[in-house]
Formats: C-alpha cells, sequence, structure tokens
C-alpha cells in the first residue's frame, strides 16, 4: 500500500521522521528504509499513535531495542513505533512482591533494579539484548526461565478488543512464541507485570552475574539478530547447525558464529540478503542431514528475495 505521508504528518507533527533507515535502529545493524519512524515517550502516546494507525489502516510495528528482527533491505512499508516508555514500578510491599514495566523498559535494566532491591526470579532477563514488550510478545526465555514462567498479566492494545489484561493463557504461550506472535496478530504491549520472590542483594546479583558471564561466555559479542532459530524438541539449533558446518559459514558481511553457530553476526558490511541466505542455507543442510525443520525465533520484516 501507498503509505499517506501528508496525513500522518498533519497527525504527528515534527516528532514524524519519514525515510528512516532501518540498520541503524536494529542490532544487527542491517535494515532499509521504513517510510516513518515516530518516537514516543509514554503509553497514552502509544495508545494514540496506534489506534490512529489501525483507523487509517497504515502497517505498523512498535521497536524497542531491535533485537530479534531482521528487516528487509527493501524497508518496511509503514511506520515504526519507537517505545522509549522505560518507567518501572517495584512493590516490594507485596506479597508475593511484583514488578511493574512498561513495554520499552531495557530487560537487562529490569534485572539488575530488582535484583538491586534483593528480589530474585528475573535475573535470567539481564542476558537478553531486548526490551519488555519484544519478550512479553516472543515469550523470550534463558537460563531455564522464561516469560511464561515469570509473568502475571500483560496490558495489551488490539484493534478489534481495545485494551485487554492478559494473564500467560490469555497470551497463548508455547515455546518462544505466543498467540499473537503464532497467528500475526495485530497487538501493542503496553506494559507487564512479574513475579520475583524475597531474596537478598547479594544472592540475587550473584545469579545475575553467573548468568551473564556464561552468556559472555558462550554467546558471541557483535551485531547480531540474537538466538537465529528455536530449539526443536528434544534438540539444539546450535548443536544441529555446528554438526551440519555450519559454524563460521559466511555469506557476503554476515557468518554463523564461531562461538554459538545460533547467532549470525554482521562482521561489517553485511546486508539483510546475508542473513537471510545463511539462514535459507542452514534450514536446508540441516533439513538435509537431520531430517529437522528449523524454525526462525527472529522474525523477518519486509519482502526478501529467495
Amino acid at each position: 500500500m501507498t503509505v499517506p505521508m501528508p496525513t500522518l504528518r498533519a497527525l504527528f507533527g515534527s516528532r514524524l521522521q519519514e525515510n528512516v533507515r532501518m540498520s541503524n535502529y536494529t542490532t544487527a545493524r542491517v535494515g532499509g528504509v521504513v517510510d516513518g519512524l515516530l518516537p514516543l515517550n509514554t503509553l497514552e502516546e502509544m495508545r494514540t499513535a496506534a489506534e490512529k494507525l489501525w483507523e487509517l489502516q497504515v502497517p505498523f510495528r512498535v521497536l524497542g531495542s531491535g533485537s530479534n528482527i531482521l528487516v528487509s533491505d527493501h524497508g518496511y512499508r509503514g511506520v515504526m513505533l519507537l517505545n522509549h516508555c522505560h518507567n518501572i514500578r517495584i512493590r516490594s510491599n507485596e506479597e508475593p512482591p511484583v514488578v511493574v514495566a512498561e513495554s520499552g523498559v531495557n530487560l537487562g535494566n529490569l534485572a539488575r533494579q530488582t535484583a538491586l532491591r534483593g528480589l530474585t526470579g528475573l535475573e535470567w532477563a539481564n542476558s537478553i539484548p531486548g526490551s519488555v514488550g519484544g519478550a512479553v510478545y516472543g515469550n523470550a526465555g534463558a537460563h531455564g526461565s522464561d516469560v511464561h514462567a515469570t509473568l502475571i498479566s500483560a496490558l495489551i492494545l488490539t484493534p478489534e478488543g481495545g485494551e485487554q489484561e492478559l494473564d500467560p493463557q490469555g497470551m497463548g504461550y508455547e515455546y518462544r512464541s505466543s498467540k499473537f506472535k503464532r497467528e500475526k496478530l495485530p497487538v501493542v504491549i503496553l506494559s507487564a507485570v512479574f513475579r520475583t520472590s524475597r531474596s537478598t542483594r547479594e544472592a540475587a546479583w550473584k545469579i545475575l552475574s553467573d548468568f551473564t558471564e556464561k552468556r559472555q561466555a558462550t554467546q558471541p559479542a557483535g551485531p547480531s539478530c540474537g538466538s537465529t532459530f528455536k530449539n526443536p524438541v528434544g534438540d539444539y539449533a546450535g548443536r544441529l547447525l555446528e554438526a551440519a558446518g555450519l559454524k563460521g559459514e559466511r555469506i557476503g558481511g554476515a557468518a554463523f558464529s564461531d562461538l554459538h553457530a545460533n547467532f549470525i553476526v554482521n562482521q561489517g558490511g553485511a546486508t539483510a540478503s546475508d542473513y537471510y541466505q545463511l539462514i535459507r542455507l542452514a534450514q536446508k543442510k540441516v533439513k538435509d542431514q537431520f531430517g529437522v525443520t528449523l524454525d526462525t525465533e527472529i522474525e523477518l520484516l519486509g519482502e526478501f528475495d529467495d
């Protein structure tokens, strides 16, 4: 569709940025041009923008940290809502203690703030380079825990149902997915409430530090989308990729990491097409050699050329 930029300019004024290159906003440092990018600082701004764009039938996505997505070199026809809603409230006087986080909150910041208060249960989140909204949308997890295990409720907005508060069952969680992600349903995650347990600052920080050290020892630094593929039932994507000889495999400026084969790293000058071709190569090799279909954990946005 043709995005009605004059209408959007009239609605959002100077806040609306036009023809923005997504490589500046994704952790993989790749991605073409989006028609419009709109920074949002409050949940009310988020609600208003989403409702107006739905009304106009303008495609849009909410962008947090820019991890776990691969934006096509052809760009994205629509608007990116840049989520700067960063408020955290820790209700430590409740039993159990709970944490209320807006969807733009960085997961590492969430984990560190709760650990510093002597609360445990969210230390796993420090290992994930993403935001609360993306984590809730995709049931992110690490170190034996995930959103499903720690979420009390998520405040969401949909075009048909308006604002709703959903528990994990309502989110339809499965491994690394929600019903919204699986079924590609339009949704905006506004905030989330997480449960924690009482501990001590020292004990919680020790768990967080151990998880962080493990991540640094086993996952590559540098620009990437994060974990590329979901682990198949009873196995690990990284093991299958390594067994298929894909560690270090390179196309253009992108390569499967020598440290962990389930990460594709931008080694300099990579394009989204480089990433995409590596993904397709890996899926073919693993299917041919082991009969296993690898499903991507990352989301592909825009049009890709096979």
